[in-house]
């Protein structure tokens, strides 16, 4: 043969098991009737028809992880190049600070379990392996895979395959759970949920923006979306790359520092189209620059893609030897973490909110054990027109979260270098400074509940 063609063949199998799943997702009463999202069949249905199962399709296991890590970081980079307006109000922050102590708590308790497990019957446990918790409920397959994958080199056999299966048991927990809440607390407060308006776009964003660059022009619309993606992600590898040649020469913390950041590639990357969407908006102002360039429609359809492709790779990726060699800790630490989310969200929820609690509370619940769109998914069996503020509140806090979490993610260094050093007690501090920041979380939603009752 004289051309490769595996990536254009994963890539067309992956969309066939979309438009399967797709098929199925309309023709199933029971596909119909629950929340379940077409990228979740579509994964499921792989991981049967695969080498794990029925070995129909012999899947190249490192292609398509490589595919969940760079999709995850193009998502990132499309989402966070839109522009976004400034709302007033204090449930955005709130919601922001509800995210970031729903981590911790999720952190807290996967790291604190691990430790119990590997000093009591699991001494050849990697000891925080319980941090891929709140990456795979809290953030998702990408970032649980590509933090997992870049412990591997550190000793943590099979990382980024673990971080996998417990995002997809956080998606299980956002869909059967949440589905079987939803319908009992509707019940219980008796709400009427309103029907969709089949005559206008549900939480749609219009594809023909006032100031974009014009359709004649000699380059098509979505040619600059990737066209900025593209500059972004490259900025992105030569950031880590030099990062890494001044690290390596450190010795073991900064061997291990420059192997982590790697897995860091998606928050450089987000940074990075952060600025890029400043410095457009400073075009603007001055003049340099007439049109706008970044399409919030077009940027919507990337990552919205990139993301369903991800979550499809993410699940057919699962190698069901991994879970079996460790499904005791894998069980314990997903069946506490799901319960331990349920109840904190809607502790949360009572305590942060004054009006759409329930709202908040799935829509939060949702995306705390799956992602986003999850989250979405589960609000739109109550909020069915995106009627109230949640929907939006959700997709931009989630962009205000990021660097107020940041610290934790460079936090997931230091068990590792213990881990490496021999050296338990960075365990301890890194969990002891996980309960610090939880608390200081807890203040900053605790001042801002307090301003809404002055």
């Amino acid at each position: 043969m004289l051309h490769n063609w595996s990536f254009i063949l994963l890539f067309a199998t992956l969309s066939v098991l979309l438009g399967i799943a797709t098929f199925l997702k309309r023709m199933i009463p029971l596909f119909k009737r629950y929340l379940i999202p077409v990228s979740i069949i579509a994964g499921f249905l792989g991981l049967i028809i695969g080498p794990e199962v029925l070995n129909i399709i012999k899947f190249n296991v490192k292609d398509l992880e490589n595919i969940v890590y760079h999709l995850m970081a193009i998502g990132f980079i499309a989402l966070a190049l839109k522009d976004r307006p400034i709302r007033k109000g204090n449930d955005l922050p709130k919601t922001a600070f509800y995210i970031v102590s729903t981590y911790l708590i999720q952190g807290i308790l996967g790291f604190g379990l691990t430790l119990l497990l590997f000093y009591t019957i699991f001494p050849n446990l990697f000891p925080p392996m319980g941090l891929l918790l709140p990456l795979g409920y809290g953030q998702g397959p990408g970032q649980a895979y590509s933090i997992g994958s870049s412990w591997e080199a550190k000793g943590f056999s099979f990382g980024g395959n673990i971080g996998l299966t417990i995002a997809t048991f956080g998606y299980l927990w956002a869909l059967i759970p949440g589905i079987i809440i939803l319908n009992y607390l509707v019940k219980r407060n008796k709400m009427k949920v309103e029907a969709p308006k089949e005559s206008e776009p549900i939480f749609e964003i219009e594809k023909d923006e006032a100031g974009d660059a014009p359709i004649s022009a000699s380059i098509d619309k979505i040619t600059i979306q990737f066209f900025m993606i593209g500059i972004v992600y490259l900025a992105t590898y030569i950031t880590i790359k030099g990062l890494n040649s001044l690290l390596y020469p450190l010795g073991k913390f900064g061997e291990t520092l420059a192997e982590t950041l790697w897995g860091f590639q998606f928050i450089f990357g987000t940074i990075y189209a952060i600025g890029l969407r400043f410095l457009f908006n400073i075009f603007k102002k001055t003049k340099i620059m007439i049109y706008n360039y970044p399409n919030n429609y077009l940027l919507t359809r990337i990552s919205g893609a990139s993301f369903d492709f991800m979550v499809t790779a993410a699940i057919c990726a699962i190698s069901i030897r991994v879970f079996v060699a460790n499904y005791i800790p894998i069980l314990i630490i997903t069946t506490l973490g799901g319960l331990v989310t349920y109840f904190f969200c809607l502790y949360l929820a009572k305590f942060a909110y004054k009006h759409y609690k329930l709202e908040y509370f799935i829509a939060l619940y949702g995306m705390l054990t799956g992602t986003l769109s999850t989250g979405l998914a589960l609000l739109r069996e109550i909020d069915t027109n995106f009627t109230t503020p949640v929907a939006e509140n959700l997709v931009l806090a989630s962009g205000i979260a990021l660097p107020i979490g940041f610290p934790l993610l460079l936090l997931l260094t230091v068990p590792i270098i213990g881990y490496t050093t021999n050296n338990p007690n960075l365990y301890f501090i890194t969990l002891i400074i996980l309960i610090a920041y939880f608390f200081l979380m807890l203040l900053f939603l605790a001042l801002l509940r307090r301003k809404d009752r002055v």
